[in-house]
């Protein structure tokens, strides 16, 4: 549980099968209604089926695992009030086998000292603290006390002797204060060799763990560090410790060490990153990977001059030639070679600008270069510079020093519009005129509607201005501006939590004709909490929003068709362009920093054409899923048969308060069997899903066998393989097909979650940006998630659960496991197998249907 995210808050082809099929009903299921509207629980459109969820509220981390008389208990970061972040207390259900989960009321409460961050639980069998006896032995919760005065956080204790049912707090507490602000999510456990309790926790933003030792769970002793190691874009959070035998050889265990991730993460934002090594009893040692050698090629810049020579630039943010390293008012830079490099901070981040390549042939495979600078991705259908608005009708452009016929409500918008940047309010920029709504009047505490006469809808789309809060329309406490069509929200946008306004659009060509009006709303009173909107118009073309980017394109016939960005660090990287679809085609390769916030700037040195690709720090680390959905990843304490069960929290930081979810918000995975298993010489972290979930499987699996499928994408065996609860086993042998796999959840549209594997690559991936709602962040759809896979011979694997919103993809033996969250069209339904460029032969396939656990 990390402090930064509150401060983040507050300043997302085949031949038709033949086959003898079981028939199974796919029929939808639709959202049951209740009396005075609303669904039941458990019903409501994107609500999971066999991934745990509460009821209600907003749920993040899972906390206190551990296995005590025939229950598996799942604590998890719970906010009590609602469904946003907050007030951070524990939640608390308990299954008999991982699968069927029964919640529980709350089992630790923040209060008005503190809020509960993330910890874990152990069964105190020999009584220890003395907070039981040994014919009834406490449970015990470690979690991190999160001091409200100061944001001091520290490690503090809790029991139980009701198995968990109710708990006190310790008296003593906190029992672990070493006066820091980010030092958080103690992982306990009983040491045998040493008969003591071993706590691993986080010194997060030093990127290290720290281990201690205990008798008694009071009094603890500092062993040893570790780190930094691997990868360190963000902070380090939710550490966790355990040995496993090697390929089953209980004679030869190693140790996994887990260090959560965030941002920072293999796909972007968070993830669970892990070491293999040793523990002796005080310190843990990773083993030694050697150094990284990228593949050798022609350099085409590695501004070594003293000007950028053929490279042009422009505005100011790039100075008239390499930098020598940090700039003035810059932290220390490194991971560039020789003296110089491209560092657009001239200027500080308040500067924009281009550096831009001559036109080039694309000759060689791949285009590897150091990158590094601020995380602002490049968008698609973006602009470098604000043009004039599209022709059109202006429905209001908020000039002339009143709201005209417009309604309000509450106190947010004052007696008239802005006329720029207000008291304590950080500089706005980016409107029309002199005049903008901007909700700011009494800072983020005022809420408040406007409202639009109304209008009708006679051109294809609406475009307006926006900017400040991203809290989305239909969450809790929204910051948004909405269509309404008969008293509906037919469309939304909020902003970005930033306070430069920048075009959206709305496509309301199907509602010609409509009357409809604009409702601007305000009912945020937290961070971000107020909205700045201007110049609200219909016109037949959409309007393009600015660039916010901080990143290296290139660009094929004048569209960027690579990008990459920094990862919010002063340290340059190892990257890669794939240039073999764009070979003898003509290019340029720009350096875009359009960003003027936190991070606004971009570096890159040592491009480097070459025959193979240059892996990064992220790529070199391991991972325990490479999904950009699985975090805060810990595992169950005193599992019967020491098998060693993992589990994670199926979102991301980037956009988890913004999923379109309610009443709930959050989910956790299917939890995982994790195993060590020699993969290509490595020793490797696997998962696969719990045997029990099997328990959910409805009737007989629908089936296909011996199906060959060149260059197409038809259905999968048919209705019978429809569903939105899946359970998919496939096997293909390679022929010459360069991508093929599956395609779940497809409907109108073009709607589609497609997981395939690529040949060329020998990579395992999940595309999931035609998948349904995606716009509700921009980070949420940006990028294909990859997994490297090798074939095994000459056949690749999948396991692919499939459920109303996520998908979790094993490959081969469990070494690549791709999570992503999907908010599909509830009647999107089908699936599909495909084959791409070639041939490929499915051997067999199956498919069940997965009922509730629930159930």
């Amino acid at each position: 549980m990390s402090l930064g995210r509150v401060s983040r808050h507050a300043r997302t082809r085949v031949i038709a099968v033949v086959a003898a099929v079981c028939a199974l009903s796919a029929a939808a299921l639709a959202p049951q209604a209740v009396a005075g509207g609303g669904a039941l629980p458990y019903s409501e459109a994107f609500r999971p089926q066999f991934h745990f969820t509460p009821e209600k509220n907003w749920m993040n981390d899972p906390n206190g695992l551990v296995y005590y008389k025939g229950e598996y208990h799942l604590f998890y970061q719970y906010n009590p009030h609602g469904n946003v972040w907050g007030d951070m207390s524990w939640g608390h259900a308990v299954s008999e086998d991982l699968v069927h989960w029964k919640e529980l009321p709350l089992a630790l409460s923040h209060d008005d000292e503190e809020m509960v961050f993330s910890g874990s639980a152990v069964v105190d069998r020999n009584n220890t603290t003395g907070f039981g006896s040994r014919k009834n032995p406490p449970m015990v919760a470690i979690y991190t006390s999160a001091y409200r005065e100061g944001g001091k956080q520290a490690q503090s204790l809790a029991y139980s002797t009701d198995r968990g049912r109710t708990w006190t707090k310790y008296q003593g507490n906190p029992v672990l204060d070493i006066g820091s602000t980010e030092f958080r999510d103690p992982k306990v456990q009983w040491y045998a060799p040493t008969k003591s309790w071993l706590m691993t926790v986080s010194l997060s933003t030093e990127h290290k763990v720290r281990f201690y030792s205990s008798r008694n769970l009071k009094d603890w002793n500092l062993l040893s560090e570790f780190g930094p190691a691997g990868a360190t874009g963000g902070v380090w959070e939710c550490p966790d410790l355990f040995p496993l035998a090697v390929d089953g050889d209980e004679n030869n265990i190693k140790w996994v060490l887990v260090v959560n991730i965030n941002p920072g993460g293999i796909a972007g934002g968070s993830a669970a990153q892990y070491f293999v090594g040793d523990f002796d009893g005080k310190k843990f040692t990773a083993e030694d990977k050697g150094t990284y050698t990228p593949p050798g090629g022609t350099v085409v810049q590695d501004f070594e001059g003293a000007d950028f020579g053929t490279w042009t630039t422009t505005a100011t943010a790039f100075g008239g030639g390499p930098a020598a390293g940090a700039l003035a008012g810059q932290g220390g830079v490194g991971g560039f070679d020789g003296k110089g490099l491209a560092n657009s901070f001239h200027g500080g981040d308040g500067a924009t600008g281009t550096l831009t390549s001559p036109v080039f042939t694309v000759g060689s495979p791949y285009l590897n270069f150091r990158v590094g600078g601020g995380r602002h991705p490049h968008e698609s259908g973006t602009v470098m510079e604000q043009g004039p608005p599209p022709a059109g009708t202006v429905i209001a452009d908020f000039e002339g020093g009143s709201y005209g016929d417009w309604t309000k409500t509450g106190d947010a918008f004052g007696a008239a519009p802005a006329t720029g940047t207000l008291p304590d309010q950080q500089q706005v920029s980016g409107f029309l005129g002199d005049g903008l709504v901007n909700t700011f009047l009494k800072g983020d505490s005022s809420t408040g509607t406007l409202t639009s006469p109304e209008f009708t809808l006679d051109k294809n789309h609406v475009n307006f201005l926006i900017g400040g809060g991203n809290h989305r329309a239909g969450s809790d406490n929204p910051t948004a501006v909405e269509l309404l069509v008969d008293g509906q929200v037919v469309r939304s946008a909020t902003g970005r939590d930033a306070e430069a306004l920048d075009w959206a659009s709305w496509d309301v060509g199907d509602l010609a004709g409509k009357k409809a009006r604009t409702r601007i709303v305000d009912d945020n009173t937290g961070g971000w909490g107020h909205l700045n909107v201007d110049h609200i118009m219909l016109s037949d073309a959409k309007a393009r929003p600015v660039s916010s980017e901080t990143s290296v394109n290139l660009i094929v016939d004048g569209e960027v068709v690579r990008s990459a960005t920094g990862a919010d660090s002063e340290t340059l990287d190892w990257t890669s362009f794939d240039l073999r679809p764009y070979l003898g085609k003509q290019a340029r390769i720009q350096v875009v920093d359009m960003n003027t916030a936190g991070w606004g700037h971009i570096l890159a040195d040592q491009f480097t054409e070459a025959d193979k690709p240059a892996k990064s720090v992220l790529q070199r680390a391991d991972w325990a899923d490479y999904g950009k959905d699985y975090y805060a990843a810990v595992s169950w304490e005193d599992a019967p048969g020491g098998k060693r069960y993992m589990i994670g929290w199926m979102n991301n930081w980037d956009y988890a308060g913004s999923v379109p979810t309610t009443p709930w918000r959050g989910a956790q995975s299917v939890p995982r069997e994790m195993a060590l298993r020699t993969i290509d010489g490595q020793v490797r972290l696997t998962g696969k899903p719990v045997a029990a979930l099997d328990s959910l499987r409805r009737k007989s699996p629908a089936t296909a066998a011996g199906v060959t499928v060149k260059s197409t994408a038809q259905p999968l065996i048919g209705p019978a393989a429809q569903g939105r609860a899946l359970d998919i086993e496939a096997t293909f042998s390679l022929e010459d097909a360069e991508r093929f796999g599956l395609k779940v959840r497809t409907g109108t549209g073009g709607e589609e979650t497609v997981i395939g594997y690529d040949t060329t690559t020998q990579e395992l991936y999940v595309d999931r940006t035609r998948s349904g709602a995606v716009d509700f962040h921009s980070t949420f759809s940006t990028g294909v998630q990859t997994a490297p896979l090798k074939p095994t011979n000459g056949k690749v694997t999948l396991r692919v659960l499939v459920d109303w919103s996520s998908v979790e993809v094993f490959g081969g033996s469990g070494e690549a496991v791709i999570t992503d969250q999907i908010f599909p069209d509830p009647a999107g339904q089908s699936v599909q197998v495909f084959a791409e460029n070639g041939s490929v032969k499915l051997d067999r396939a199956r498919v069940w249907h997965l009922g509730s656990y629930r159930e």
